[in-house]
């Protein structure tokens, strides 16, 4: 039996979710499950803004590979999957969503005519501090919670967070999130039941995992996301290790300061007399 290709890597995720022969099908009813909070009628039709793929990209740890799409009303939507935390997502989702929202206004055109942008961020990692796996984001004014307005709208739904509390077999988008996280196939026929959409997610998957040219590409995207995973963990250890480091220096230095003997700041700090002796002569 064929090992099954992860969902979650963001090749495989825009082939099920960012193609033409599954726009119709499964990203129009995953989008209208995940806006069905905010979304006064459900989409109708949708065309790709991006449905191309860069081969290429694949190899760049950078590379965005996300669906972007458009409604019959003109509305615009940026879903993306992010396996890598690093630590900027607020700030990205929102520049991403502000850019779209600046690229619709045309010389001589209104701001009228501006058009609601979305941005949905699946994310393999908690952000949000709350046990909530979806949460939505909208302008609003401090005090009243009164929406400024509807234009820019921001979605973070966190996969890990599906396991926190108990859902209902019938809630679709949770469905859906689960298949994106993994399900095992055993799973995919409850799960496809009562989900429009989701079988032809599934029947994508597992032709996509017996395509030798689909799966030489994977692991070759998955190799890449590894490397920028290891790199991001690397930073962050080098940065946990300078700030202790850092800290027992101001340690030292005060303790020094006061006249205590190097000897025991080597004790108590875990530093070096020699280091301990090379700050004395700085602080003096």
């Amino acid at each position: 039996m064929t090992e099954l290709l992860e969902p979650s890597v963001d090749f495989v995720f825009k082939q099920i979710f960012g193609s033409e022969e599954n726009k119709d099908e499964v990203l129009l009813n995953f989008l209208n499950e995940a806006l069905r909070e905010t979304e006064p009628k459900p989409f109708v039709s949708l065309t790709l803004l991006n449905p191309q793929l860069d081969k290429n990209a694949l190899t760049d740890k950078q590379a965005i590979l996300d669906v972007r799409a458009q409604n019959e009303d003109g509305k615009q939507v940026n879903l993306e999957i992010q396996v890598s935390n690093k630590y900027d997502m607020p700030k990205r989702s929102l520049y991403y969503a502000a850019k779209m929202y600046e690229e619709q206004l045309g010389e001589g055109q209104f701001y009228k005519s501006l058009k609601k942008v979305i941005s949905i961020n699946i994310l393999t990692f908690n952000q949000i501090p709350n046990d909530r796996f979806h949460n939505i984001y909208h302008l609003r004014e401090d005090h009243t919670s009164e929406l400024l307005l509807d234009d820019i709208e921001i979605h973070f739904m966190e996969l890990p967070k599906l396991s926190l509390k108990p859902h209902k077999m019938d809630d679709r988008l949770v469905n859906w999130l689960m298949f994106i996280d993994g399900a095992p196939k055993e799973r995919w026929e409850d799960l496809a039941m009562d989900t429009p959409g989701l079988k032809k997610a599934m029947t994508t998957l597992e032709f996509l995992s017996q395509n030798k040219e689909a799966r030489a590409l994977y692991e070759m995207r998955k190799k890449a996301l590894l490397d920028e995973q290891s790199a991001l963990d690397y930073a962050e250890s080098r940065g946990r290790t300078e700030g202790k480091l850092e800290e027992k220096r101001d340690i030292a230095a005060s303790m020094l300061q006061k006249g205590l003997p190097v000897s025991l700041i080597a004790e108590v700090t875990g530093l070096s007399e020699t280091e301990i002796e090379a700050l004395n002569k700085k602080l003096h």
